[in-house]
């Protein structure tokens, strides 16, 4: 085997002294999905200058590859699928462009810091796989370029328009990723039957939160002491704002103003927000929420009978229940059911890579066949139409046909994280908020705080300006 570039080599020398650091700041408290600090959120430690913001927007492909070239990838998972993916690359297309790719698995937790600090030492890896709403912030600062002219007319015809929309910022495409998501509630049909509750099959049918909260009363009244799982153990990161803003969206408010996304002022501490909120606060005072699962043996192995939980559940859950698994829709708080949406996809780091190597990983991994492995490692939503339309279980009376109609009224029903570099800023409010009000702060008071920790990271980025 021969030795690591070294670019790749510095790469794992920043890696282990983040480690270090890490360590000795007494590490991430998130759950491993996005968490990260607020230094790589935008606040003023963190935040690019305004001549950084939105990076290069020139095109940066000249459609030539001058090799033998060798990548970095920074990989949130080093499962099968991708590895495969690098390993499938390398020994094909890799291999007759002349380009090799060197995977550097980070995991979720963390991964913010990882990029700001080899950001600040001139280190960056040539590219970027990061959770949706990271791509603001990392191309605020410059982290990340567009991909311009490397992607060929054409060529995004097969993709969802939320995996465009996701990749989107100040007008220009930097990422494209392998799948979207899925949001809902997981249900055992078979205990919902034998309690007479209905079961919707739309989000435009959902339970309106009385009825919601009546079935939860209902089950628990059955003998079922916590009857919905919402995930607590996952902690705080990114699991939070993804998967519980949708109530206050379906409230009526939101956890940012997104007309200019200047102020969360009156969105998240709103009537509507704190209406929702409290209403969150009773189910977990009255022990309706299953608050003390440390891990998914509750629902697949015990008798809470709700699991409220993203698509990457669904191969665990449907082994374990088979057809006594079904997908509803999250609770209709008063504006409609809400869900949350996307996920990881791939940029291209601004240095001195050859940007026409790097779109050739990027066009690969987000190939019919790539998505397909990937998205079912997953059990996620496929990116493209194409590999969507031939999964029957995505189909009409499919298990999961549910996220492909919440996806397709994006943003009505299908809710974006929001499109700010701020975005890091808003996530760690509303994860601190929500554990609050769950351990029974005052639900106004601690959304005015959340509110106030929100707007002064965004006065302090100047509102971050995009030009």
């Amino acid at each position: 085997m021969s030795h690591a570039p070294r670019k790749f080599s510095r790469l794992l020398a920043i890696l282990f002294a983040f480690t270090l650091l890490a360590a000795a700041c007494g590490g991430d408290d998130g759950d491993g999905e996005g968490a990260g600090s607020e230094e790589g959120s935008g606040s003023e430690e963190g935040s690019g200058s305004e001549e950084a913001a939105g990076g290069d927007a020139a095109a940066p492909c000249d459609g030539n590859i001058d090799g033998p070239v060798t990548l970095t990838l920074t990989s949130h998972g080093s499962g099968d699928a991708y590895t495969g993916a690098v390993a499938d690359f390398n020994a094909g297309p890799g291999t007759e462009l002349g380009v090799t790719v060197e995977l550097i698995d980070l995991g979720e937790a963390g991964y913010e810091d990882f990029i700001v600090a080899a950001a600040a030492s001139g280190d960056l890896p040539d590219i970027i796989d990061m959770d949706g709403p990271f791509l603001y912030n990392f191309a605020w600062n410059g982290f990340v370029q567009p991909l311009g002219n490397c992607v060929p007319d054409g060529s995004l015809d097969d993709f969802l328009p939320s995996i465009i929309s996701q990749g989107t910022y100040n007008g220009e495409l930097y990422s494209l990723g392998a799948f979207d998501s899925g949001m809902g509630i997981w249900a055992k049909r078979s205990v919902l039957e034998a309690n007479d509750i209905r079961i919707p099959e739309t989000s435009e049918d959902a339970w309106t939160v009385d009825e919601f909260d009546t079935i939860l009363r209902t089950l628990q009244d059955s003998g079922i002491s916590s009857p919905l799982d919402i995930k607590w153990f996952y902690g705080a990161g990114e699991w939070r704002p993804y998967g519980f803003a949708p109530i206050i969206q379906s409230a009526g408010g939101d956890i940012i103003n997104r007309s200019d996304f200047q102020s969360a002022e009156g969105a998240l501490n709103g009537p509507e927000a704190v209406a929702a909120m409290t209403t969150f606060q009773t189910w977990a005072q009255d022990g309706l929420l299953d608050l003390e699962a440390v891990d998914d043996t509750p629902f697949i192995e015990g008798d809470v009978p709700l699991s409220w939980v993203g698509h990457w559940m669904y191969g665990a859950y449907k082994e374990a229940l088979g057809d006594d698994l079904v997908l509803v829709p999250l609770p209709d708080f008063g504006t409609g059911s809400k869900a949350g949406m996307g996920s990881w996809n791939y940029a291209m780091a601004t240095g001195d890579a050859d940007p026409d190597a790097v779109w050739a990983f990027i066009e690969f991994v987000t190939s019919p066949e790539q998505v397909k492995i990937i998205a079912d490692a997953e059990s996620a939503v496929p990116a493209l139409r194409s590999v969507l339309a031939a999964d029957p279980t995505f189909q009409p009376g499919g298990d999961r046909y549910l996220y492909v109609l919440n996806l397709e009224a994006a943003p009505d029903i299908a809710f974006p994280r929001p499109a700010t570099p701020a975005y890091g800023a808003i996530r760690d409010a509303f994860s601190d908020a929500l554990a609050d009000i769950v351990a029974g702060a005052d639900v106004q008071e601690t959304l005015d705080k959340a509110v106030a920790e929100i707007d002064a990271d965004i006065a302090a980025n100047d509102g971050y300006p995009t030009q």
